[in-house]
């Protein structure tokens, strides 16, 4: 699979549905011995020529799932990775990173660091993936955003406040520029450590890149 480079400033050139395509490819079922194989440096997961910023603690492994409220398999995985980010050992850190691959991918960026500052990603982050995929509703836009936000029971006026603030818009950019570091070209997409990519379409399925991520925080923590 062939890298992309992503960057809003230069505005990514392939439209939303190309983005998740090699990751939709990879939602069939695994041959068994591909499934029990050993994780293989450049067929199942990537290095990183230079290391991404991390923000796990001195002593911690972290692990960054990049995703897209409007991609309809991030929303497959999100059920899977949720149970998987609650039963980690005590030395992972697990963070969600929202991708900006246009600029029109923006405002569901700041509505995810919007309810995170707000403390409403527990109640909500599921709500929006629901919303969009089941509902059909179209939240790419801040004003949908604000709207379908209130009608969930939060202050519109508060919710707007940190949706335009500059804090979201700091962490949007520091959002983007991970995922160009990661150098990601799909979602959903995982890294490692500042070190590590996988994703559907190098380890053959989300669910088996759950396994890849398994193998690099054991090969972090033995220092390799």
């Amino acid at each position: 699979m062939k890298r992309r480079d992503f960057s809003l400033s230069c505005g990514a050139a392939l439209a939303a549905s190309a983005l998740v395509l090699p990751n939709a490819q990879a939602q069939t079922t695994v041959p068994a011995q591909v499934q029990g194989k050993k994780p293989e440096l450049g067929a199942d997961y990537l290095k990183l020529e230079q290391r991404a910023q991390v923000e796990a603690p001195a002593g911690k492994i972290e692990v960054v799932e990049f995703f897209w409220y409007s991609c309809p398999h991030c929303s497959v995985f999100e059920p899977t990775f949720d149970a998987w980010s609650k039963r980690v050992p005590k030395d992972v850190v697990v963070r969600r990173v929202p991708i900006a691959f246009r600029d029109d991918f923006a405002p569901q960026q700041r509505l995810f660091y919007a309810l995170e500052a707000m403390g409403l990603l527990e109640q909500l982050h599921r709500k929006v993936f629901a919303a969009i995929h089941g509902e059909k509703q179209n939240l790419a836009k801040g004003d949908a955003i604000a709207d379908w936000v209130a009608k969930q029971g939060v202050d519109k006026a508060k919710f707007l406040e940190q949706y335009n603030s500059f804090s979201v818009s700091t962490k949007t950019s520091r959002a983007t520029q991970l995922q160009n570091a990661y150098r990601v070209e799909g979602v959903p997409a995982l890294g490692v450590a500042g070190r590590f990519y996988t994703d559907g379409s190098l380890a053959k399925s989300m669910e088996r890149s759950l396994q890849v991520v398994e193998f690099l925080i054991g090969q972090v923590r033995s220092g390799q």
